[in-house]
């Protein structure tokens, strides 16, 4: 039994350090996981568009191009739960249903927040247990403490590197590259 839970565990890690060898920080990388076909959701994403992403967080964030180009960024610094908390924590605040609050309250807790989580965020083991109590009566604003520490933690440190990545950069070339 120890020996079969072992070779899963070996395994798990290979195919873990496997997707490790496939991460780059290039555009190609960015056009693979587009909302829509890659080729079509450049065209209609504008240089305009793209460059407005620079103006704050919350422009790149309302632009669903936006939030998949910087999903990518965020996957070659090995840091994606971040946005992905963020995320569902933004779908969790238009939960109308007082009965499914609660089981959402739940998942995102065990995903993201408790300790050794599978997409445990950085926050701060005060942060974490206000969440924890907040949870026991769960309403829209439960995450607000969390979800605002990995706000503040991507915009000042993961944003500003976003802006300065090949995959930003590139995807700007390519807008402008269209128009020529």
């Amino acid at each position: 039994m120890a020996t079969l839970l072992m070779l899963n565990r070996n395994r798990g890690m290979r195919t873990r350090l496997g997707c490790l060898s496939h991460k780059s920080d290039s555009c190609s990388d960015f056009t693979a996981i587009l909302p829509d076909k890659p080729n079509r959701a450049l065209k209609r994403l504008s240089t305009e568009e793209a460059t407005r992403w620079a103006d704050s967080f919350d422009v790149l964030l309302s632009h669903k191009y936006g939030v998949a180009a910087f999903r990518a960024f965020l996957k070659t610094e090995f840091s994606e739960e971040n946005l992905e908390f963020w995320l569902a924590c933004e779908e969790f605040k238009k939960t109308r249903s007082t009965a499914k609050l609660a089981s959402k309250a739940q998942r995102i807790f065990e995903e993201f927040i408790d300790v050794q989580a599978p997409r445990e965020v950085n926050i701060d083991f005060q942060t974490r247990e206000v969440t924890r109590r907040n949870i026991q009566d769960p309403s829209p604003s439960c995450f607000d403490q969390a979800q605002g520490k990995i706000y503040s933690l991507m915009e000042k440190d993961s944003y500003p590197r976003f802006l300065r990545s090949k995959i930003y950069t590139d995807l700007l070339s390519q807008t402008q590259r269209r128009l020529s």
